[in-house]
């Protein structure tokens, strides 16, 4: 069969390899109820602490419109927190309940033990390199990359 396209399908092996690393970790979040999308938001949460809605879309590459259903739910599950930012209305921080934080300490060790049948499955030296790469990938800047003139 003749391709069109030189290149390998990079978003497609992305989008494959978050499909089979999520495999091994989906079975944990559906036993305590929660979805990927919540569970990117925990993760962020509990590395950053609180944060703005618009810093927790850009960590957790979920959209505005999706962030605003989805905190929604988790305040209404008693997760997460809404707190209004001294001296300016507008800004609200958004950071785990004291619930959310109960169900991260739970749920924590889980994950961390599944990361470890992960890294014995693939090997320490190949999880580090393709975080390494991964890291260096994400780290160029959209704009550093020349675009094709489009007439």
């Amino acid at each position: 069969m003749n391709h069109r396209i030189a290149y390998r399908n990079l978003p497609q092996l992305f989008l494959k390899a978050r499909a089979n690393l999520m495999s091994h970790f989906r079975p944990i979040l559906s036993r305590f109820g929660l979805t990927d999308q919540q569970w990117r938001i925990f993760r962020v949460l509990d590395e950053h602490g609180q944060l703005e809605p618009r810093e927790l879309c850009d960590l957790c590459q979920i959209s505005s419109p999706s962030m605003a259903g989805v905190l929604k739910r988790m305040e209404e599950l008693d997760l997460i927190r809404r707190c209004d930012v001294k001296g300016d209305q507008r800004r609200v921080l958004i950071a785990l309940s004291e619930q959310g934080d109960a169900l991260m300490l739970k749920i924590a060790p889980l994950i961390d033990m599944q990361y470890q049948h992960v890294e014995q499955a693939f090997g320490s030296e190949a999880i580090d390199e393709l975080i390494a790469a991964l890291e260096r990938f994400n780290e160029v800047k959209t704009e550093a990359v020349e675009q094709v003139a489009l007439d």
